[in-house]
């Protein structure tokens, strides 16, 4: 793993400074190195790390990636059943190279595996991935860059470890040599008491996250000007949460960026403090550095700027591809540039998403994508949240339907078209709309449009007509 080295650099050069803290626990970069070091010997040649966050958890996983050793990390959160499942696949699927008991707390070598990634799949069981150490230690080296982390900084993951956002924030944090924090578990008081007290520059987390942070600490004067990074991903930002952002931590350069667990970074923005930002548009930035971005028909062909299409990458930035779970669509490629299949177009060299080719609503011969109908309205005053699908249409095919959570009070038909005129073109812009009691979720908390069309189609309470 490339963070190893960096780890015994710093407890060398500054062996009491923190290195992490982790649910009120502290760890110097000495203490780090050496109960890391104690491990090794004892950890075997393929690991499948399933615990919640601790510090434990941080030297388990730095001796589990030592050497040629590679690691899984499973979410406790699932099911015991599922856990173990992954366990024996783990344990059947992964070729290591031998690994010696005394070779102590080093990296191996840059291009062997030393991750096995799982990401969600079309089946109840997550596909898997492998990753180089190589490509781990470029992918620090353009995020450092990109992000501007800085040694003096202190970053903040509050979401789970077993989470790629939070757990590759750890490893960067580690090879920066940047004092890294988490909570045992997402509490919006004690993340805003790390940020009172524990000197917090820079928070790493989804949009859900920052919106309760931002719109709770505004209303219970939580101070977070001395937060100067906020980097979000896992969706785009909406219009209120990034306006809720800018006043609750006015010193933050917010960054957004795109990228997929197989792909890792692909592109990304920063809006500085003070910066205007793009209210309901798609664009995610310019891509990051030592990536290339085109956009690809299905044959492979380039396509102009403005037209959509597959985005595709090349990069070193790249996994080594599945372990389980291929199913020759999730990852695919044109002889050396990659795709996730997710759709969208490139404008002057900007990047703009218009999400999962599975997604898009085909409606009188128009592609639609209901993530820039969701940006648009989550851009209208008076819209908290939103959701869009395509209905079965007799006349056009399908028939674009939007679910509203109003911020305050209600909101109308008329008031949503009137918000969409300057933001969305006509033919792209929902023909009903339906205010809802919550956003659908699935039980693993993602919007789900599907229990959208169920909800109306049953005539659900949770989803209440506002008419054409």
């Amino acid at each position: 793993m490339p963070f190893l080295n960096k780890i015994q650099r710093w407890a060398d050069e500054r062996p009491h400074d923190t290195a992490v803290v982790i649910a009120g626990r502290r760890l110097a970069w000495a203490e780090l190195r050496d109960s890391a070091a104690a491990l090794v010997s004892e950890t075997k040649a393929v690991t499948a790390l399933c615990e919640p966050n601790s510090v434990e958890f941080v030297t388990r996983y730095a001796a589990a990636v030592s050497g040629t050793r590679q690691c899984a990390v499973l979410d406790p959160a699932w099911h015991p059943q599922l856990q173990d499942d992954i366990v024996r696949r783990v344990g059947a699927s992964a070729v290591p190279e031998a690994v010696c008991t005394d070779d102590g707390l080093v990296d191996g070598p840059p291009g062997s595996t030393f991750l096995i990634g799982l990401t969600s799949g079309t089946t109840s069981v997550p596909k898997a991935f492998t990753r180089s150490r190589q490509s781990w230690q470029k992918s620090f080296e353009a995020s450092i860059e990109f992000f501007g982390l800085r040694p003096d900084d202190v970053t903040l993951a509050p979401g789970p470890l077993a989470s790629s956002l939070n757990l590759y924030a750890l490893s960067e944090c580690l090879f920066a040599g940047s004092e890294f924090q988490a909570h045992a578990h997402f509490d919006v008081g004690d993340v805003h008491a790390a940020i009172t007290h524990d000197r917090v520059t820079r928070l790493v987390l989804v949009p859900t996250m920052l919106r309760m942070l931002s719109e709770r600490g505004l209303a219970g004067g939580v101070d977070a000007s001395g937060v100067r990074t906020i980097i979000c991903a896992g969706a785009k930002l909406d219009a209120r949460t990034l306006e809720a952002a800018r006043r609750w931590a006015p010193n933050a350069s917010i960054f957004e960026y795109y990228g997929a667990s197989e792909l890792s970074f692909v592109s990304g923005a920063g809006l500085p403090a003070g910066g205007t930002p793009d209210v309901g548009g798609t664009g995610i930035g310019r891509p990051f550095p030592g990536v290339q971005v085109r956009i690809l028909d299905d044959g492979g062909a380039p396509l102009p700027d403005g037209e959509a299409g597959n985005i595709c990458v090349r990069s070193a930035l790249v996994s080594n591809g599945y372990l389980w779970g291929d199913d020759g669509q999730a990852l695919r490629s044109f002889d050396d540039w990659f795709t996730v299949g997710d759709q969208g177009y490139l404008d002057a060299g900007k990047l703009h998403i218009l999400g999962r080719r599975a997604d898009m609503i085909l409606t009188s011969g128009k592609n639609v994508y209901p993530h820039e109908v969701e940006l648009a309205l989550a851009a209208v005053p008076g819209v908290a949240a939103a959701v869009a699908a395509g209905m079965p249409d007799d006349l056009r095919g399908q028939r674009v339907v939007a679910g509203i959570v109003p911020s305050h009070g209600g909101i109308t038909a008329t008031q949503l078209r009137a918000g969409l005129e300057d933001l969305l073109p006509r033919d792209k812009r929902p023909l009903q709309y339906f205010v809802l009691a919550g956003l659908p979720v699935t039980d693993r908390g993602k919007v789900s449009r599907n229990l959208l069309l169920d909800w109306i189609r049953t005539g659900d309470s949770r989803a209440r007509s506002l008419g054409s």
